[in-house]
């Protein structure tokens, strides 16, 4: 099990499948997401696979999720 707290490297989350959105590019420039044994949730940079990894809870990831399915942070885009 995993010790869970913002900022731990990505490289010490052995074991994980890091997954990210298909409408990523091709470019590297992605989010992804990976679920801990511990039920939490880690989001790193896929340009620095070993770089850190911020973790969340199941809570925070599905409100993250929700306010974008609704359009909260469509201002951000354009």
């Amino acid at each position: 099990m995993y010790q869970s707290y913002n900022g731990i490297s990505a490289a010490k989350l052995h074991g994980v499948t890091w997954q990210k959105a298909d409408r990523s590019n091709s470019q590297g420039n992605c989010v992804e997401l990976a679920e801990l044994p511990d039920g939490w949730i880690a989001v790193r940079n896929s340009r620095h696979p070993d770089g850190p990894a911020l973790i969340y809870t199941r809570m925070e990831i599905e409100a993250l999720i929700m306010g974008a399915k609704d359009g909260d942070f469509d201002n951000l885009i354009n």
